[in-house]
């Protein structure tokens, strides 16, 4: 763009929590699209390898951690600072989204961010069971903080690329298909209304079906995590058991499959790490593909939020989950790490827009069982195109940035609308803000389905009744 729109401003202060790779790719945004005095923000983390970028700028930086004992004493003095209404854009590791998302609220300031992310040692807590360690059970202290803390001042959940930025993809598909196949195409305004399309189109199940190509100048040294996006964020939740929205079509779970006896029902998990288990899926680039089961907030929110229900009866939902295909290098260093019995390795990287060399985040939800099969719309954003359009991050980092930005709007022209997830809010506006940031924006039917492309060498256990049944899509 010659020009860059400015869509507020925020009178109060920002703190910004956390400054990896998403937090440097979120400051030119804020920069760019917000007016607000720099002298009046402030980011903590507790490493200072990029503290520059803040110092000739004029912002402040406080290096420490945020943690369970200190975050009230910490944070609240620097979100109610002067005058005006402040915004926190939570965007850090190891700290409770849910008792920073309260304080927030409890102060009137505004908060957003990418994940509902627990205290350190949650993800590797062997006290826990594997039920209590899953993004189910995280998501069901929001959905208890919601019930008991309704309206009030505006807090996101969940508003990066995915979890956030797909539940808006898929809301567009489901009307682009509605539009292909003869339905009607209204948009439809209410939760329920939504659940409805989904059930007339006929829709199984929904991929977030994504293949990272980004490629490093050097290839990955040994004992090293090399990865496009947090390294700490990706071997927390790999190390999570595999999760997924359960369908109403579905007839078999692995014998490791489990279901929780509590809350809203819409998931099952599997007793193994989800970072260590494949799935087949699609992408418009790659065609057929193993993709990665990794757990992820919008697997549950997507299937809960289109579930259709008769009284207490469910009586439609779609299967709903990751298929995520990291670039190679991650590949690489996932296999090193559980061949190593879980060990991470010694140090990590996070390639920056300097190392890579070329390649695309393809990331896009993959909607089908319906009357065309299957349709994949999202982004194709390239390394090319994200250099020219903000510094500091690579294709995976921008996508999640821009849509941290459109949640950030839509809470400033919102700011009394409570909790709400990526799922409940104006998928348009959100896509607005966000679309300048994401490339090439597409649609693309595919007659694929998990039955095709098998080179039929040996036995297998599949479903040829319904090629779109879990049991055809697990890689076992």
């Amino acid at each position: 763009m010659s020009t860059w729109p400015v869509y507020h401003t925020i009178t109060g202060p920002i703190v910004m929590i956390g400054f990896g790779s998403i937090g440097r790719g979120m400051l030119p945004l804020i920069e760019r699209h917000f007016d607000f005095d720099s002298k009046r923000m402030v980011v903590i983390d507790p490493v200072d390898d990029d503290r520059k970028l803040l110092d000739e700028r004029g912002i402040r930086y406080l290096q420490a951690a945020v943690t369970r004992d200190n975050y009230r004493d910490l944070l609240a003095p620097l979100l109610t600072e002067g005058d005006g209404r402040g915004f926190c854009v939570n965007l850090s590791v190891d700290t409770s989204s849910l008792d920073i998302m309260r304080l927030c609220r409890e102060l009137g300031v505004l908060y957003i961010d990418t994940v509902i992310e627990p205290w350190l040692g949650f993800y590797f807590d062997k006290t826990k069971d594997v039920a209590a360690r899953s993004n189910y059970a995280l998501r069901e202290t929001l959905l208890a903080e919601m019930r008991a803390s309704p309206g009030g001042t505006t807090a996101v959940s969940c508003c990066g690329a995915n979890p956030g930025m797909v539940s808006w993809f898929v809301k567009q598909a489901l009307i682009d298909i509605a539009r292909d196949t003869g339905h009607p195409t209204e948009v439809p305004t209410s939760r329920d209304g939504w659940g409805r399309l989904a059930k007339q189109l006929g829709v199984k199940g929904i991929h977030i079906a994504e293949r990272d190509t980004q490629r490093a100048r050097d290839p990955k040294p040994a004992d090293v995590f090399v990865n496009t996006w947090s390294v700490e964020g990706f071997v927390s939740e790999g190390n999570q058991p595999a999760e997924l929205g359960w369908g109403t079509h579905e007839t078999w779970l692995p014998a490791n499959g489990r279901t929780h006896p509590e809350g809203c029902g819409a998931a099952v998990y599997l007793l193994q790490a989800g970072a260590n288990t494949r799935v087949r899926s699609w992408c418009p680039t790659p065609g057929a593909q193993y993709g990665f089961l990794v757990t992820h907030n919008e697997a549950i929110s997507i299937a809960d939020y289109l579930t259709v229900r008769d009284g207490d009866t469910v009586v439609y939902r779609p299967t709903c989950h990751y298929a995520y295909h990291p670039a190679n290098d991650a590949v690489l260093s996932l296999h090193e790490m559980f061949g190593a019995t879980g060990r991470m390795q010694s140090d990590w990287k996070i390639l920056d827009e300097h190392e890579i060399v070329d390649g695309v985040d393809e990331l896009g939800v993959l909607i089908f069982g319906h009357s065309k099969n299957a349709y994949w719309y999202g982004s194709r954003l390239s390394i090319e195109e994200t250099r020219r359009l903000a510094p500091y991050q690579n294709a995976t980092g921008m996508q999640v940035s821009s849509a941290v930005l459109a949640g950030m709007v839509w809470a400033l022209e919102n700011p009394t609308s409570g909790i709400v997830e990526a799922d409940e809010i104006d998928f348009r506006r959100c896509l607005e803000v966000q679309r300048p940031y994401l490339g090439p924006l597409e649609g693309h039917y595919t007659d694929w389905t998990p039955l095709a492309d098998r080179p039929g060498l040996f036995p297998e256990d599949l479903d040829v009744s319904e090629p779109w049944s879990f049991r055809n899509v697990l890689v076992r």
